[in-house]
């Protein structure tokens, strides 16, 4: 190569598209529902909530809700494996995605829409990531970037091991070197502001009056609506 000849042109860098999960793209919360058919098979897990109320810290401030849901979590997985909690994790998303109206169609196709332009994308949730990716393998979005919250095995079952919620998908997107400011993200939730705030463009699928006043306060000209049926 001459020295006077021009190095080529590095090619662009993929434009970073986030979206939620539970309420954007799926209906509904995917980890309650699972617990709850766990629930429903096992009804004794349900007998042993009231004996956590102990452990909660008085007024229910939000670490005494989130401890709680940590606990709950640990008593509707108790005695339960690794393997096993896969294994039905998958078995309950194989079932729930052949229902009518499960992923929200318009949503899937937006994300699809994203991927043909060559966006990178990734789905941030808090669903957990096994129960999340094997709904998203049955819809045919098995490749696609899954940052979601993860169990680990306990001494008495699977428990919480990182909530990913709020800040922390973030802090999750961050290790994967992934920061802000992307390009886009998608959400239906206020607890996504600050996933929303780093966005060039934010998206709130099918807000209610509340959460449209709220979010346009904070997000001001980057504010912007989907509606999604």
């Amino acid at each position: 190569m001459s020295a006077l000849q021009a190095e080529p042109a590095a090619a662009p860098a993929a434009r970073i598209i986030l979206f939620d999960f539970d309420g954007v793209l799926v209906r509904g919360d995917s980890f309650s529902l699972f617990l709850r058919e766990r629930a429903r098979r096992q009804p004794w897990r349900i007998a042993l909530l009231p004996l956590l109320l102990p452990l909660v810290p008085a007024g229910m401030h939000r670490k005494g809700r989130h401890l709680l849901l940590r606990l709950a979590v640990g008593v509707m997985l108790l005695g339960m494996g690794e393997a096993r909690y896969r294994a039905l994790a998958e078995s309950h998303a194989r079932v729930r995605a052949l229902r009518r109206g499960c992923f929200i169609r318009d949503a899937v196709s937006a994300l699809r829409r994203h991927l043909l332009r060559g966006d990178r994308v990734l789905i941030v949730t808090g669903c957990e990531e096994h129960l999340a990716r094997a709904l998203l393998d049955a819809v045919g979005l098995d490749g696609i970037e899954l940052v979601a919250s993860r169990l680990r095995k306990g001494a008495f079952g699977m428990m919480s091991e990182v909530h990913n919620v709020g800040g922390e998908k973030l802090r999750q997107l961050a290790l994967r070197g992934v920061r802000p400011p992307w390009a886009c993200a998608y959400s239906d939730a206020g607890a996504d502001l600050p996933m929303l705030a780093s966005a060039e463009s934010a998206v709130l699928v099918n807000p209610d009056a509340a959460l449209r006043a709220r979010m346009q306060a904070h997000l001001g000209e980057r504010y912007a609506e989907a509606d999604w049926g």
